[in-house]
């Protein structure tokens, strides 16, 4: 008895302490793969074809700001998206991954969101019930090892932050999403939502969209090429070197289409923004919220 008694307190102390040990881990927003001589073409090209032999799905290709030295391949996987979907209200942001293409003086960057990230960001508290997401996360790190070797980049945030992310104090966080429309029914928002990108509304595309019918979750991540208030005039104040973290979404859950707002979105993807390039791209996230309201009404 005294030695089950024993053998429980050390059970508990041991899971006590790797879970502070896991709050107090710090995670980059993203991962430099390798500087290649390789076209950004050749590369895209090259990274797809990898992406698809390892099992994932490659469900949207498009160049940021339309510059062809910039590229964004956004990839998925059934098992991802079975796990994070039913897992949390809006999961569905982190079933998309993305992979950066910056070409600068006949060199192309690769990069690409790290899973583990956005996964304690959009999940929140309940990442660690699903054993599968680090297996995944894993897996895709593998991916694009194989490449070259792997070097974080663009911040670094602990989970316990990134679970309660904001950029300062009474700014928006995950849980307080734009609330863009309410329709009479899932297939309705989603047919709407489908008919104005294909139309290019305010100069907005379809980059890519995962529909799932079962749980009436759908995301469809939106690039936005008006000129003037779109990703060609923030993304180069920003920085082009986190062009991973585009395109930016909107998340039809059952009837209601909700964005998350430029506040958290931007800042969570650009965590080292200081407050002076911030206060550059003031009217951004109101641009960004007339661009999908438009694609909604």
């Amino acid at each position: 008895m005294k030695m089950m008694k024993k053998f429980t307190t050390i059970l508990l102390v041991a899971i006590a302490s790797f879970t502070v040990l896991a709050a107090q881990t710090s995670y980059s927003p993203y991962y430099k793969v390798s500087e290649s001589t390789m076209s950004i073409e050749k590369a895209m090209e090259k990274v797809a074809t990898l992406l698809t032999e390892k099992g994932f799905e490659v469900i949207g290709v498009y160049h940021p700001e339309e510059k062809s030295t910039l590229g964004v391949i956004a990839f998925t996987r059934d098992d991802l998206k079975s796990a994070v979907i039913p897992l949390r209200k809006r999961g569905i942001h982190a079933a998309v991954l993305r992979v950066g293409f910056v070409s600068k003086a006949g060199k192309t960057t690769i990069s690409f969101t790290n899973p583990d990230y956005f996964n304690y960001a959009y999940l929140q508290g309940d990442v660690d019930k699903v054993r599968s997401l680090r297996s995944i996360s894993s897996q895709v790190k593998s991916v694009f090892r194989s490449m070259g070797s792997l070097r974080g980049f663009g911040g670094s945030l602990s989970a316990s932050k990134l679970k309660k992310y904001r950029y300062m104090v009474g700014m928006e966080g995950f849980r307080n999403p734009v609330e863009l429309q309410s329709f009479s029914s899932f297939k309705t928002g989603v047919a709407k939502i489908q008919a104005d990108l294909k139309r290019k509304e305010n100069k907005c595309e379809l980059i890519y969209s995962i529909i799932d019918e079962k749980n009436k979750v759908a995301i469809f991540g939106v690039g936005l090429m008006d000129k003037e208030k779109g990703e060609p005039h923030f993304l180069p104040i920003i920085g082009e070197d986190h062009v991973a973290g585009l395109p930016y979404e909107i998340v039809l859950q059952g009837k209601d289409a909700t964005m998350l707002h430029g506040r958290f979105r931007i800042a969570l993807h650009w965590p080292e923004l200081t407050m002076g390039t911030f206060s550059k791209i003031m009217s951004t996230p109101g641009a960004i919220k007339d661009f999908m309201q438009a694609l909604t009404e």
